[in-house]
């Protein structure tokens, strides 16, 4: 056990342009080598590619995408005597934000397309009518926790 303080959870400080803490995060997630201009760029023209596409507000379809691709269980491995269990564990609330995060920028990136914006465009539209590669990642990582349910009794 640690003997030094916990660190304090830092609120994220909103974006500029839609006052939206979820977004600065998704944006501080994405950036690569301290380019937030770029980071900025690319999600603010993917929300506005999604408004021309489906006519509905972006900002909407990106939370509900978000929201569509939180896993709410996952395993971890536990070793007990001499073998390794999955064990079926709830997920907290700021690890599942981050992992909705992390899962959406990946497969956005493995998609197929011209640019990044037109990526993850895709990705929140699909993610948002529950489709997609991050909702099979997430469906994936419930059926793993769903099948490992006999060793939850291993739960520390």
């Amino acid at each position: 056990m640690s003997r030094r303080t916990k660190a304090q959870k830092r609120e994220p400080i909103a974006d500029y342009r839609y006052r939206d803490r979820l977004l600065s995060q998704f944006v501080s997630c994405l950036m690569g080598n301290g380019k937030r201009s770029t980071a900025e760029s690319l999600i603010y023209r993917a929300i506005d590619q999604m408004e021309k596409k489906t006519g509905q507000p972006g900002l909407e379809l990106f939370h509900k995408a978000v929201n569509n691709v939180k896993p709410v269980l996952e395993v971890k491995s536990r070793r007990v005597g001499g073998a390794t269990y999955q064990v079926p564990v709830e997920v907290r609330a700021d690890r599942r934000t981050a992992l909705a995060i992390r899962w959406l920028i990946s497969y956005s990136a493995a998609r197929a397309g011209k640019s990044m914006a037109e990526k993850l465009s895709a990705e929140f539209m699909a993610a948002a009518n529950n489709e997609g590669a991050s909702i099979k990642k997430k469906e994936d990582t419930h059926k793993m926790a769903e099948a490992n349910k006999a060793f939850a009794h291993f739960k520390w």
